[in-house]
Formats: structure tokens, C-alpha cells, sequence
């Protein structure tokens, strides 16, 4: 693709029980990063969900995409397109068939990362449209070997910052061909795989930063999973 939109796919904001930004404030971040839209996936909850109507009337040239990560059992899950909350910890299988009855689409969310990844088994038979190949938090390693399985299955490859804090905000994000535009637009191309990962993986002192930030956070919910 020449031409594309740019659209970062995986955002957490205070709704999420690790997450500090606000929704407003990602949407004044879109041009700063050059983005035509993010999807609001923070952990288990749409509670965000009802902000994002609100903005989309106040900002039509930006396309906003309700979205969840979930927690499944075996690693986390990211569903385009829904409008309800998801059981948590259950079985991916499970999960994915409540996904499919509420026509969402299921990307696996940064399956190669030690930490709530679901692993290369998983990676590789999952019935999934799409697997994050380029996490805005993960090493180049753990996105190679997502992008290599997605180019292999031939299915969707998406990228995402997994931001927490605003200036993550479009560090990885996903392409779309040129003029697609609005929630239905965009959940169609990841069926149908009409999109890439792009992006750039977090260095190593950078994530050692982040997991002593995400160790402090975790002391502060008293080690409660998400």
C-alpha cells in the first residue's frame, strides 16, 4: 500500500486499572502523531465506551473504535468492535466463540511477550482475524516472531502502542488503505487483512523502565491481576 491511514490500534486510558490518560487527551494527540483514529482498549471494562460517542460527534474527521483487551486464560486477547464487557479469565476458545456471536474480531494481543502472551502454540492455531505484530512495548524479537506467524497464516497483522502514558500514543500504530474511514470500514479490513504493522519496537533500557513502572503499579493494586 502507497497509500494508507494511520490508526493505533491498542490504547489504554484511565478506565483501565494500570492506565493514567484521558480520553480527551488522546484525541488532542491524533495529529500530533499523525493518526486518523485509535481503538480505546482498555483491560476488561468498556466503561470508556459512552466518551467515545461523545467525541465522535465533536471530531468526525477522526474514527474512533470501541474496543476491549481481555484477560483470557492462557494471555490477552484484543476485540474490535464490541459494546459489552467480556467474561475474563476463561478459556480463549471460549472467549473467541462469545467473540464470534457478537460479530467483534479477535486479534491476539502481544503473543510472544513473556508476560500475558498466549504463546507460539497459540499464536499459530488460535482462530483469530489478526495477531498484533508490532506492540509499541514489546522488543524487536517478540514482534518479529508475531509478524513472521501472522505473514505465515496470512491473516491480519496490526500494530499498537499498548500505551499507558500519553506520549506513547501512535509509537506503533496500523496502516489501512487509503481513505478507509468509520468503525465499519476499519473492522471490515482486519477480516479481510486490507492492513499492516508499522511502527517502532520499544529498546531494551526502555523496557527495563517500563517493567519497574509496571512492577510500582502492580504494589499499588496490591498485585491484583489484570
Amino acid at each position: 500500500m502507497s497509500e494508507h491511514e494511520r490508526f493505533d490500534l491498542h490504547v489504554h486510558t484511565r478506565f483501565s486499572p494500570d492506565g493514567r490518560i484521558r480520553i480527551a487527551s488522546v484525541v488532542e494527540q491524533l495529529g500530533v502523531a499523525g493518526l486518523k483514529g485509535f481503538a480505546l482498549t482498555d483491560h476488561n471494562t468498556v466503561a470508556g465506551h459512552p466518551h467515545l460517542k461523545e467525541i465522535a460527534a465533536r471530531y468526525p474527521r477522526y474514527t474512533f473504535l470501541p474496543a476491549v483487551e481481555v484477560s483470557t486464560r492462557e494471555g490477552h486477547l484484543l476485540l474490535y468492535g464490541v459494546s459489552e464487557s467480556p467474561p475474563i479469565h476463561r478459556p480463549l476458545a471460549e472467549t473467541l466463540e462469545w467473540a464470534e456471536a457478537r460479530r467483534a474480531v479477535p486479534v491476539l494481543s502481544h503473543p510472544f511477550r513473556w508476560a500475558h502472551g498466549v504463546g507460539r502454540h497459540l499464536a499459530e492455531t488460535a482462530r483469530v482475524a489478526g495477531i498484533e505484530a508490532m506492540n509499541g512495548h514489546n522488543g524487536e524479537v517478540a514482534n518479529a516472531k508475531a509478524e513472521l506467524v501472522a505473514a505465515r497464516r496470512r491473516i491480519s497483522e496490526t500494530g499498537g502502542s499498548d500505551a499507558h502514558e500519553l506520549n506513547d500514543i501512535g509509537t506503533a500504530f496500523t496502516e489501512f488503505p487509503e481513505g478507509t474511514t468509520g468503525v465499519e470500514e476499519v473492522l471490515e479490513c482486519l477480516r479481510r487483512g486490507q492492513c499492516r504493522a508499522a511502527g517502532r519496537s520499544l529498546p531494551a533500557p526502555q523496557r527495563l523502565r517500563l517493567a519497574l513502572m509496571t512492577l510500582a503499579r502492580r504494589a499499588g493494586r496490591g498485585f491484583r491481576p489484570i
